[in-house]
């Protein structure tokens, strides 16, 4: 029984959530919320399955919160202290340590130190997310264009095949944050004494933004065409541009959680809002975002790429008039025999 439960986990169930033709979806959005129906349960499983390779991107990121928040507690009982001169959870080493120290500036350092540390541990912890990036991205395809897949196998096909042009994309993207960070704080300096600097910040995070949308584009196209890195990064960014407030809308809807947590927790000051979105993460949050993002790619690279290569398939998924002809031919041929 165990060992049923097993394989049905790694690998799923074939056929599982295939449409006949009188029942598949006539577009795209009815096609996103079908597929997502069906294939919730296997998204869960995906998500836990490739886990491992984000927690350490989640406890960078969880660490640098951490440090924030506690930063804000102690300058707000430091000053609670200097009015009323009850100590409540403070020190008398931190209060010692604050004794002349303006408070602006102690939490804009803070923050400062604590931001330089983790973008540099997200280095790493960004650049082992490539392959595994490629494999999630080929099994969403097929789920999110309504064909079966192995939840383990076809995983490890895929990351087989493509690790190395995944692992290129995940080493820009984990030294980008940095490098942009430290430009922006560099011609922010000079920018105070000439205005002019301010027009090369603008562009380290223009390079940013750039490379964020194109990120939606590269790991789908990755798994779907045979092409240079070179080529597979251009075409990415392209496709971007050319979909722009779309990728843009995309892109934002997959920050909505933890935009909705950092409301939660200014209004409220609930750590449980953190909880919650950690939990959202650990079985969903990933997976999720990669198959928002192949819904997405599937209908761009039909549009504007298998819709001009001979013999492609496009609309896959989408019941067309093509398949109510084939329904009817065969009728007929049916009713000719009898």
């Amino acid at each position: 029984m165990f060992g049923k439960m097993m394989n049905s986990f790694y690998y799923g169930k074939s056929g599982k959530g295939d449409f006949r033709k009188e029942d598949l979806p006539t577009n795209r959005w009815q096609l996103f919320w079908e597929m997502l129906r069906v294939r919730i349960a296997g998204l869960m499983r995906l998500n836990l399955m490739t886990l491992v390779a984000w927690l350490p991107l989640i406890i960078t990121i969880g660490t640098f919160v951490s440090t924030v928040f506690n930063v804000l507690v102690i300058s707000g009982d430091y000053e609670n202290y200097l009015q009323t001169g009850e100590m409540g959870n403070l020190v008398e080493a931190q209060i010692e340590a604050l004794k002349g120290i303006d408070l602006h500036d102690f939490q804009m350092n803070t923050f400062y130190q604590a931001m330089s540390t983790m973008l540099v541990w997200m280095i790493p912890s960004i650049l082992i997310t490539g392959p595994i990036q490629a494999g999630m991205a080929y099994i969403t395809r097929n789920w999110a264009r309504d064909e079966h897949a192995f939840v383990w196998s076809d995983f490890k096909d895929a990351v087989k095949e493509n690790w190395k042009q995944g692992l290129g994309v995940s080493a820009i993207t984990c030294v980008l944050p940095i490098v942009i960070y430290i430009g922006f704080q560099f011609y922010g300096d000079m920018a105070a004494d000439n205005a002019f600097f301010i027009l090369p910040q603008m562009v380290m995070v223009m390079l940013g933004l750039v490379w964020a949308l194109g990120l939606t584009f590269m790991y789908p196209m990755m798994v779907c065409y045979k092409m240079s890195f070179k080529d597979l990064v251009k075409n990415s960014i392209l496709m971007a541009i050319a979909k722009l407030p779309m990728t843009v809308a995309i892109r934002l809807a997959m920050l909505l959680p933890a935009l909705v947590c950092l409301v939660v927790f200014y209004f409220t000051g609930a750590l449980l809002a953190f909880l919650v979105l950690a939990i959202y993460y650990v079985f969903l949050g990933y997976a999720l975002s990669r198959f928002v993002f192949a819904s997405f790619t599937n209908a761009v690279f039909d549009k504007y790429i298998n819709s001009r290569i001979e013999g492609v398939e496009i609309n896959r998924g989408l019941a067309s008039e093509d398949d109510d002809d084939d329904d009817e031919e065969l009728e007929n041929a049916e009713n000719t025999q009898q």
